[in-house]
């Protein structure tokens, strides 16, 4: 049976990316090297484990003059969660590597990092990235959440490269994902093994980002998706005037993604984890934060409303990141005493014996679902899975004892009907905006730049991205420019900085100086559905947030 395809999916495979100006003419590019780096922070740790490829300089791209070269084999790597965006990556890297030799071969790993591990790959040829350029997913490969991070998985990665002649390896990935990318850059430079590392910038969550990497690819799509439906409730909730909607959105480490939502959207709540942690407000702060907008609003007829939540949020609460460490500690040095006990209150018993006088007291005071949440489920390393607490039910029904308070103390006289959401993978997979088409393309075209010009330990870097294609620059940085060391199972690990919400950055302060305005009155903002066609100025905007980072750049 053949397969059948909707008009729109016709018409995004018929879409021709757009290129910066250095790599118009090919992958083969003329090349600027800048001064040597050094990490964001400590830099003799870094060093000393990374001395084969740290302080490597950053590179700058130009138009270069096709050469005759030989083909080159490369293989790539889905890791991570899904983004926006991950197909034209491929579809970049399969272009620009054709364009240093029409013979080159890209061959895809699958099911992400334990492809090239179990040696489990296809090779990707014209006829297939064909079906996946503009499209949404990583289901051309797959993608996986196996760490490279050991000896043995470095060397069943070498040896199965040098059996497809695979001379440059790309690890398309989030913070963690290129941190594994830096160490098998390392390993393989040190034990001379000739396969070199190229890394890709993704998460939608936008928490992979510095002066060099601007966004991280699907950052811009994923909150389109999300901010059209926000919109749409924002919407409802102005026909019906009766349900206030508490929005939870993805976002475990930062607020990158509710920041951008509420700047498309102008919702009357949105907050901000990190904000939330710098000014150490407790469980009950957030709840009187949220209850006393609730209150003014009823004041003034209007019992309706927007809530934006990060899915984060309960870890940047002073309170609550200790009390789940300390039922992490509990659980996993208790784990057989606790499993014995046969009904749930034998194991609250045990857990308030165990838990401090403060901790015991939090947990006793929230919801039973979310303290079964907090006790029964745990991730693989025995810790709790925070994308699974559901905040937004949490922070409804204790808003609700608290306007049962104030009613009772004369001081609200409204009513509070609460419907809950999450939008989290309504976004990780769609159809690339075309502001992701083409930053995503650029960044694998770029990939393959990097790789003919025999770099290793690099990131595919796109900048100058809130103007014109024509004005992008391109180029690479070194991964280890962007790491720093940190506690992590009671190891120091290098890693890739995350990047929170700046608390003085242009796109906070744009939301706080407005957010008061919004909470009380019905400000909404309809970004609707991604525009693919029209105008420039419909059809290719970026985000709020990259404007304002660049505004007067």
């Amino acid at each position: 049976m053949k397969k059948e395809i909707t008009s729109l999916q016709k018409a995004r495979y018929a879409y021709k990316p757009k290129l910066p100006t250095a790599l118009q003419n090919g992958a083969h590019v003329a090349i600027t090297v800048g001064d040597k780096t050094t990490s964001v922070a400590d830099s003799d740790k870094i060093h000393e484990l990374f001395p084969a490829t740290y302080g490597a300089p950053t590179l700058t791209f130009t138009k270069g003059d096709a050469k005759t070269t030989s083909p080159i084999n490369v293989g790539v790597i889905l890791s991570g969660g899904q983004a926006p965006g991950g197909h034209n990556v491929i579809s970049g890297i399969f272009d620009g590597i054709k364009s240093i030799h029409p013979e080159s071969k890209l061959f895809g790993f699958l099911g992400g990092p334990s492809g090239v591990i179990e040696n489990k790959y296809i090779e990707l040829t014209l006829d297939i990235i064909d079906a996946y350029r503009n499209t949404g997913g990583f289901d051309i490969i797959q993608s996986g959440r196996t760490k490279l991070e050991t000896v043995e998985h470095f060397d069943a990665t070498a040896s199965n490269c040098k059996a497809l002649g695979i001379k440059a390896l790309v690890i398309i990935g989030g913070d963690d994902s290129n941190t594994n990318a830096a160490l098998l850059a390392e390993y393989f430079a040190d034990t001379n093994k000739g396969v070199n590392v190229i890394g890709c910038p993704k998460t939608i969550d936008g928490d992979l980002k510095n002066e060099h990497i601007e966004t991280s690819f699907g950052f811009d799509t994923a909150c389109k998706v999300y901010s059209n439906m926000i919109g749409n409730i924002q919407r409802d909730a102005m026909s019906a005037q009766k349900y206030w909607h508490f929005v939870k959105l993805m976002g475990r480490s930062a607020s990158h993604i509710g920041l951008e939502c509420a700047l498309q959207t102008q919702p009357n709540i949105t907050l901000i984890s990190e904000e939330v942690e710098a000014n150490q407000m407790q469980l009950k702060d957030v709840v009187n934060h949220m209850a006393d907008i609730i209150v003014k609003r009823a004041e003034k007829k209007m019992n309706f409303g927007i809530a934006l939540i990060p899915e984060g949020l309960v870890e940047f609460i002073p309170e609550f990141k200790i009390l789940i460490q300390e039922l992490n500690d509990i659980l996993a040095h208790h784990e057989v005493a606790f499993q014995d006990l046969r009904s749930y209150d034998e194991q609250k018993m045990f857990l308030n014996k165990h838990l401090t006088e403060h901790s015991s007291y939090l947990f006793n005071m929230l919801p039973v679902g979310i303290q079964t949440q907090l006790i029964l489920e745990r991730d693989p390393h025995g810790n709790v899975p925070v994308s699974m607490i559901e905040t937004e039910k949490l922070l409804i029904e204790l808003i609700k004892v608290r306007l049962e308070e104030l009613k009772e103390e004369g001081k609200y006289n409204g009513k509070f009907s609460a419907i809950n959401h999450f939008f989290g993978y309504e976004g990780r997979c769609a159809a690339p905006s075309n502001f992701d088409a083409d930053y995503c393309y650029s960044l694998g075209f770029n990939a393959a730049a990097l790789i003919g010009a025999g770099k290793t330990g690099y990131m595919s870097s796109i900048r100058n991205i809130s103007k014109p294609q024509n004005a992008w620059i391109a180029g690479g940085i070194p991964i280890t420019m962007m790491m720093n060391v940190e506690r992590r199972h009671g190891h120091d690990k290098p890693v890739i900085r995350k990047a929170l919400v700046e608390l003085d950055g242009a796109p906070f302060k744009y939301f706080a100086n407005l957010r008061a305005e919004w909470a009380i009155g019905n400000h909404y903002l309809y970004a609707g559905p991604i525009q693919y066609f029209g105008p420039a100025e419909v059809a290719d905007i970026v985000t709020r947030t990259l404007e304002l980072e660049q505004a007067g750049k």
